[in-house]
């Protein structure tokens, strides 16, 4: 499910990343991909920022105004009558968003 076009806040600073991989791990939307031994934004209008990306690179390469796509999920699953749950599992900042 893709949000709105071209209005994700999510930012990435190649010239700081490492390759790490540790954004493509955790996020629970499939955002990042490492190319080249660097991280690379595979499609910007599949972030929900949920600001697991950002939280969980030690490099300070990722920046996104975490929480405003994640209270979106929430309220749409809320109105939607399903879960309200933005998908990104668990509420610790290593294992989650929320």
């Amino acid at each position: 499910m893709k949000y709105l076009h071209d209005v994700a806040t999510l930012v990435l600073f190649s010239e700081k990343c490492t390759g790490c991989g540790m954004c493509a791990e955790v996020c629970p939307r499939g955002v990042f991909a490492i190319t080249n031994k660097r991280a690379v934004i595979t499609d910007k209008d599949l972030c929900m920022e949920c600001g697991a990306c950002a939280l969980n690179c030690e490099y300070s390469a990722i920046t996104v105004n975490a929480g405003v796509g994640c209270a979106s999920a929430i309220i749409g699953g809320m109105i939607g009558g399903g879960p309200a749950t933005c998908g990104c599992g668990g509420d610790s900042p290593k294992t989650g968003c929320c």
